[in-house]
Order: structure tokens, then C-alpha cells, then sequence
């Protein structure tokens, strides 16, 4: 392998422990809780906070990479991720396990930030679909990694080895980037800590009062921590717009591509990467399948998404991301309109082509758009706005989950919503009706979300790779 396919490789290992982290809790959470002598409302943090952390902190992650090096807090977060994975595989109590959580999260997302600039800086914008497209599959199979690991493990071995699991990975990883990743060019780029801050309080306010509508019904505690939430995103916006090294550069906005390909991002996260989670809240609620052989349904989405995003990749790199991206949401949107019509009685045959569909959705926007917007970013700033990226990307998938557990549990009796994701409860009779009627709400919603970032992604103009000037930034960023 030539040195860019090493850099490459240790970057999908990056992508494949996260995905594989992300599906593999999920699968666990029913044995966690009985473990831990927890409950339902409180285990929900070990994915809300994973999420929250990750959303927070990556353009700021980014931000350090830019400043002291990429590979330098790439492979620090291999490190991190690595000392957070063995704390949650040997945790004593829940709280333990939820803060464990919050460190993984930290290298997480300095892993996220500085991935996708490694590419840029490896890779000339004619060539980086390719190599996002690799990318896309060590999520791909990553997740199908999780689903099948997640079921074995948990059962036969027990769930703290599913935490277990990343430490001799990461520990490769580790020695792999050291040897393998080198820094190119610095940038000093200060942290706004004041963003983070407005932010955090922010996403973290939305999270708990919508979780807690979740856990305990409407009440005046959490739709007033919920409207806070939300109106701190007012002050931040202004904060924002007049700090010299904010935390999301609303200047980078200015630039049309770069622009329509961020908020594409963030309206696809939000629209769609909750969908796993109420498929299988309907399989094993409504259709009474345990939790592995729910999950087992989703799998030939992800092989085909797997299978076909190089080729999606190359195509990015020949005619630009505006039409491959957004055909992958369109894609989405026939999925979810698919899901939108479940019923009791639903073929599993169908259940798995839209899985498909929204596969190959996934395959052709992910590796498209991630090299729209690491294209059109200023050499120097590739941590910046990748972090910026994944900010906005993480940030949606956070507001899907609390969109999703906020309709499922406002459907039926929220103990009972709980019960049936964590695979504790099945539904009958008028219960199973007033869920598929909240399950459709969902995925109307989704529908909605999704059409606003074709849009989007379609009035994002027309790209030529190959005149791209990596040394001008985009408008509105100097150096």
C-alpha cells in the first residue's frame, strides 16, 4: 500500500470504531440496564450524551487540529476514545458508565473533526469522493459490525466486552497513524469558548426537557427547559457573528456550494439518521421481533450502501455533488414515505427495499457532499470546516433521536415506549394502534425535513473539481 492508502486506512479505522460504537450500544441497553440495576430514562444518556458531546465539540477539535496538527489530535483521539472504551467496559454504576461515555465522546469527535482535512490534505479535490466514498464504507460496514457483534456479544459474552472490543483496535490504530499520518500545514486558530459554552447549554437544555417529556409526560419543568434551549440559540447566533474565531463561522455561509452542502448535511441528519431507531421500535413493538433479529433486517442496506459508494465517490469527482446528493436524498425520502405506511401486517421483503433504498440514498449523498464541502473549504482551514461539518451533522442527528423519542413516547404511555425499544415489551390491541399512528407522524415529519435539504442540496451550483484553487478561501474567510 502507498502512503495514501495508509492515511486512508487509518481513517476508515477511525469511521469503523465509531459506527461500530454507535450501533453496538444500542443492541446492549436492555442487558445494561438489568446489569446496572438502572432504569430506562437514565441508560438513554449512554447514546444522548455520546451524541450531545460529539455535536459540541468537534469544530472546535477541528479547530486544534488546525493550529497544532491534524494527525497530531487525530491519533490523540484514538487515544482518548481507547482510555474511554476500557472505563465503559469496566464500569461499576450507570452514572460511571455515562461519563465514561462523555470521554469516548471526546475522542470521537477529535477523530471526527480532523478525519475528513487528513483526506483533504492527502487527496487533490478531483480524487476525494474516492476516498470519502472508503470512508462511507468503514461506517457502512462498521454499523453491520455493531448489529451482528452487538447481539453475539452481549448474549454469549457479556456487554462490557462490546466496550472492550475497541482497546486492542485502538491500540493499532494508535501505532498505524503515528507511523503513517504526517501534518502538513498549520493555521493558529484561537477557541471560542463562549460558543461552546452557549451551545452546549443550548443542545443540552433541548436534549434533557425533551427526553424528560419523554420520560415523565408535558410538564412545566421540562417545556421551559425545552424554550430555553431553543432561545439560547438566539444569543449564540449573535455571539457568533461577532467573535474573530467562532465556533460555527456564519462567514463561511457566504460561499453558495459550501453553504448548501453544510446545511444539506445537517437537514439529512436530522431527517433521516433516526430511522434505524423507530424501525426497530415498530419490528420489535409492533411485529414482536426480538432486538437481534430486528436489527438483523437493517443489514442489507448498509451491504449495498457498502458495495456501491466508491463507485458514488468517482462519480462526485466526474460531475461534482449536486446531482449525486441529491438523488441520495430523494432516495431517503421514497425510504422513509416507505416506512411512513407501515402497518401490522407489513412483508419484511418490503421492510428490507427501503433499507436498500435508503442504502444506496446514503451511499450516493455521504461521499458527494463531504467533498463538496472539503472542496470548497480554504487550504489551512480543512480542521475548521470539517469540524464545522460534523458539528452540524451530529447536531441533527441529536435533534432526530429527541424528535423521535418525543413522538414515539407522546403515541403510547411513555414507560411503555421505552420498554418496547429497550425489547422488554411488546404491543397489543389499541396500544399497537396509536403507535403506528405515531411512528407515521414520524416519518411525515422526516419526509418534510429531507424535501427542504434536496433543495438545498440541488440549488447548491454546479462544481468543476479540477479548477478548483486550493489557495483562495472561500468568501468571507481570511487567513
Amino acid at each position: 500500500m502507498n502512503r495514501n492508502n495508509l492515511v486512508l486506512l487509518v481513517v476508515l479505522l477511525g469511521t469503523l470504531m465509531s459506527a461500530v460504537d454507535t450501533t453496538i450500544v444500542i443492541l446492549a441497553l436492555p442487558t445494561i440496564v438489568q446489569s446496572l440495576k438502572s432504569n430506562l430514562f437514565t441508560i438513554i444518556w449512554v447514546i444522548l450524551l455520546y451524541i450531545l458531546v460529539v455535536a459540541v465539540m468537534t469544530t472546535q477539535l477541528g479547530r486544534l487540529g488546525d493550529s497544532f496538527g491534524r494527525s497530531r489530535i487525530y491519533n490523540l483521539g484514538f487515544l482518548v476514545f481507547t482510555i474511554g472504551s476500557a472505563m465503559c467496559g469496566a464500569a461499576p454504576t450507570d452514572i460511571f458508565l455515562i461519563v465514561s461515555r462523555g470521554l469516548q465522546a471526546v475522542g470521537a469527535s477529535m477523530m471526527q473533526a480532523n478525519g475528513g482535512a487528513i483526506i483533504a490534505d492527502n487527496y487533490p479535490p478531483n480524487s476525494r469522493g474516492r476516498a470519502y466514498g472508503y470512508t462511507s464504507i468503514g461506517w457502512n460496514v462498521g454499523a453491520i459490525v455493531g448489529i451482528v457483534l452487538g447481539g453475539i456479544i452481549t448474549t454469549f459474552v457479556g456487554w462490557r466486552f462490546i466496550f472492550y472490543i475497541n482497546v486492542p483496535i485502538g491500540v493499532a490504530a494508535i501505532l498505524l497513524g503515528l507511523r503513517v499520518l504526517q501534518d502538513k500545514e498549520r493555521v493558529s486558530r484561537k477557541v471560542d469558548l463562549g460558543g461552546v459554552i452557549l451551545l452546549g447549554l443550548s443542545l443540552a437544555m433541548i436534549s434533557y426537557g425533551a427526553s424528560d417529556i419523554a420520560g415523565e409526560g408535558l410538564t412545566s419543568l421540562n417545556v421551559a427547559l425545552t424554550a430555553v434551549g431553543v432561545a439560547l440559540l438566539a444569543p449564540f447566533v449573535i455571539v457568533e457573528r461577532k467573535v474573530a474565531n467562532p465556533t460555527i463561522d456564519f462567514k463561511a455561509f457566504r460561499n453558495r456550494v459550501l453553504a448548501s452542502s453544510l446545511m444539506a448535511s445537517f437537514l439529512q441528519s436530522m431527517g433521516y439518521l433516526a430511522t434505524a431507531f423507530i424501525l426497530i421500535l415498530y419490528l420489535q413493538g409492533v411485529r414482536g421481533l426480538s432486538p437481534f433479529s430486528a436489527s438483523l433486517l437493517l443489514v442489507p442496506g448498509y451491504v449495498l450502501a457498502s458495495l456501491t459508494a466508491p463507485w458514488t465517490g468517482r462519480l462526485s469527482d466526474k460531475i461534482g455533488s449536486r446531482i449525486p446528493a441529491t438523488s441520495g436524498i430523494l432516495l431517503m425520502i421514497v425510504a422513509a414515505l416507505i416506512y411512513s405506511k407501515l402497518s401490522v401486517d407489513t412483508p419484511y421483503s418490503l421492510v428490507i427495499l427501503a433499507t436498500v433504498i435508503g442504502g444506496v440514498g446514503s451511499s450516493l449523498f455521504y461521499p458527494a457532499n463531504n467533498s463538496a464541502v472539503m472542496a470548497n473549504a480554504a487550504r489551512g482551514y480543512y480542521g475548521g470546516v470539517s469540524g464545522v461539518l460534523r458539528t452540524l451533522s451530529n447536531m441533527g442527528t441529536l435533534l432526530s433521536y429527541v424528535i423521535t423519542l418525543t413522538v414515539a413516547s407522546l403515541a403510547i404511555p411513555r414507560y411503555v415506549a421505552f420498554q418496547v425499544f429497550l425489547g422488554t415489551s411488546s404491543l397489543v390491541g389499541g396500544l399497537t394502534t396509536k403507535f403506528l399512528a405515531g411512528i407515521h407522524v414520524a416519518f411525515i415529519v422526516s419526509i418534510g425535513i429531507l424535501a427542504v435539504g434536496a433543495i438545498l442540496s440541488a440549488i447548491r451550483g454546479r462544481e468543476n473539481r479540477r479548477g478548483l484553487e486550493e489557495r483562495v478561501p472561500p468568501a468571507g474567510i481570511s487567513k
